[in-house]
């Protein structure tokens, strides 16, 4: 098992260095189109569940308004079918605070280009389970954590690569329980591979 994870995390800073090398003029270009796009900061810095529950801060390329947050509880008290949409994916597929460039930065996951960061501090690995925030384990999760939560999160991973937001959050918890079952370095980049064409032909991302 140490030899594995010593592989994995090798793996990952290897790989996110060469990623953040090579796409850095892209970088660069979506970090100017999200400052002129919209007022606020560049960035965006989500708490997430990490590795064994430690609280992490997971960074992204900002794809929603000043005061998302404050927005949408507004917005789930005045619609109840949002909020029920809310309450079980813990997403809204027509969600009015995302910018013009956020919905092109979500749908290719460009937004994620920061996490590599994430990847090389240790807070996450390329593939694992997907970040979820404290409140999705009150809600959704639960006892199924300590499972979980025994590998750090990851950029991507088999949810990412088996319909992404077009499945049900308990499909989701049993992909990722799937995963951790499975994984291996042949897997890892398995799924890395089936990331590209997702990436270049999105589908159930919002």
């Amino acid at each position: 098992m140490a030899k594995k994870n010593t592989l994995k995390r090798t793996f990952d800073i290897g790989f996110s260095l060469l990623i953040l090398l090579l796409a850095s003029p892209v970088f660069l270009f979506l970090l100017f189109l999200v400052k002129i796009s919209s007022k606020g900061p560049i960035f965006y810095g989500s708490v997430r569940v990490g590795l064994h529950g430690k609280k992490i801060t997971c960074w992204k390329l900002r794809t929603m308004v000043q005061n998302a947050d404050l927005l949408l509880e507004d917005i789930l008290k005045k619609d109840p079918n949002l909020k029920d949409e809310w309450e079980k994916n813990y997403k809204l597929k027509q969600d009015v605070r995302i910018t013009k460039i956020g919905h092109f930065l979500r749908k290719s996951s460009l937004d994620e280009l920061p996490q590599f960061w994430n990847v090389l501090k240790g807070d996450l690995s390329v593939v694992g389970p997907r970040p979820v925030s404290f409140a999705e384990v009150d809600l959704f999760i639960h006892n199924q954590g300590g499972k979980i939560f025994s590998i750090r999160p990851g950029l991507t991973g088999l949810w990412q690569t088996s319909g992404r937001s077009n499945l049900s959050y308990n499909t989701r918890i049993e992909l990722e329980k799937k995963y951790i079952e499975k994984q291996s370095f042949t897997f890892d980049l398995l799924l890395i591979l089936k990331t590209i064409p997702i990436m270049i032909f999105p589908k159930g991302a919002f």
